[in-house]
């Protein structure tokens, strides 16, 4: 695998805090009407859990536990004896329990004074990203007679909202980042026009090393990738050479770069772009036509943003989606963009927060204010594919992209 791994880097362990911050959780339960919020893992099933509580993502969990926080009160934990000290860092009273009958009581008691309670969950799995819970759990907790709710607006406010350290550090990517897909660009032509001698074959998988290396040197780390891909190889939105599997990169070749990382440090979130240009040569009419149309649709979502931010006026993922996707449905594209238009960034590539998205799901989540998204349009020909990839920041009355846009397809 060409990328590094954050975790298998001991400087890039898990931020561990002093602890959530019940207080705010608490307010944010009031807000929305409900009773608690019921927390509950098992093997590490759910992983916004641990993030959102502070704890130990690598913890070892053979056995259920329980955390609950009502809007009101103290905390409420359940443990099983094995591993009874595994909740201890959070604050609250602790119950026991070993055998299914004492979970089943245990749980009964615990949620007692609660009648509406959110979970990882989703009806009808329909924002899946935060559908962590299993099916039997809930059927259990509704035998009891509650109703289970989504945590989604919950899990975006308290696991996708970004402090300003966190900001500091997608700036910081972003501008490592985007100086050295500039140079790449710049090393395609070095490699493929010598200043002496014949040109060596240089393939996808060559340039993807070339990337990596860059990143390396920056200290920055990242998860598979980045993806280097021509002609025809474009069209795979997830498409990634391999040594075994890559094309070679000439002159005449559509060629599309995604390229993301973050800083090797705890907390630190990703930077995200996708860049496309043809090598030695102008664009032909079509891919000019496909890459206006794309640039268009990627804009229209930008102004989507913005405008919402600006007006002060509350937008869901799914009307950014919208606004991208009438673009290219309106130029005739529209078959050809098979994926959501963006999705949340965070300390994950793909963070928990709202995606724009009304394809692969109606995501109803609203755009938060100190958040992170890309917005990344895409049309996927059979001979070549375009996507023109930017990350967006929001805050309290305003939004905005925070690298450098493409206007033009670039010329190698």
């Amino acid at each position: 695998m060409a990328g590094m791994n954050p975790e298998e880097n001991p400087q890039a362990t898990s931020e561990l805090h002093s602890g959530p911050n019940l207080a705010a959780m608490q307010a944010a339960l009031g807000e929305a009407g409900l009773d608690g919020w019921l927390f509950y893992d098992h093997h590490h099933r759910d992983p916004i859990a641990a993030r959102i509580l502070h704890l130990d993502e690598k913890a070892h969990i053979t056995r259920r536990w329980y955390y609950f926080v009502p809007a009101a009160g103290e905390p409420r934990k359940l443990v099983h004896r094995i591993e009874q000290g595994r909740l201890d860092a959070l604050p609250g009273s602790k119950t026991l329990y070993s055998s299914w009958q004492e979970l089943a009581a245990g749980l009964e008691l615990m949620l007692a004074e609660a009648r509406t309670v959110a979970m990882q969950y989703s009806p009808n799995n329909a924002i899946m990203y935060v559908s962590m819970v299993d099916a039997g759990t809930v059927e259990f907790l509704r035998g009891l007679g509650k109703r289970i709710v989504s945590s989604a607006d919950l899990v975006s406010r308290f696991e996708a909202v970004l402090s300003e350290e966190q900001v500091a550090t997608h700036g910081a990517a972003q501008r490592a980042i985007d100086a050295i897909l500039a140079e790449g660009w710049r090393e395609i032509g070095r490699r493929l026009r010598p200043a002496v001698g014949k040109a060596a074959l240089y393939t996808e998988f060559d340039h993807m090393q070339w990337l990596s290396e860059a990143m390396r040197r920056e200290g920055l780390v990242w998860e598979d990738g980045p993806n280097v891909s021509v002609n025809a190889n474009s069209s795979d939105s997830h498409y990634e050479p391999t040594a075994e599997r890559s094309s070679p990169i000439r002159e005449g070749d559509f060629l599309l770069i995604d390229i993301w990382a973050r800083l090797n440090e705890p907390g630190s979130i990703f930077y995200d772009i996708t860049w496309t240009g043809v090598v030695g040569r102008e664009p032909t009419e079509r891919e000019q036509q496909v890459f206006a149309t794309v640039v268009e649709a990627r804009d229209a979502a930008i102004r989507a943003v913005e405008e919402a931010f600006a007006a002060g006026r509350p937008i869901r993922g799914f009307e950014a989606d919208d606004a991208a996707r009438e673009v290219i449905r309106s130029a005739g594209f529209g078959e050809f963009f098979t994926h959501r238009t963006g999705h949340n960034i965070g300390r994950e590539l793909h963070g928990a927060g709202a995606h724009l998205d009304n394809l692969e799901t109606h995501d109803e989540r609203l755009l938060l204010p100190n958040t992170c998204f890309s917005v990344e349009p895409g049309i996927y020909l059979p001979e070549f594919g375009v996507r023109s990839e930017v990350d967006m920041l929001t805050a309290p009355g305003k939004a905005w992209v925070t690298g450098r846009i493409q206007r033009e397809l670039v010329r190698i």
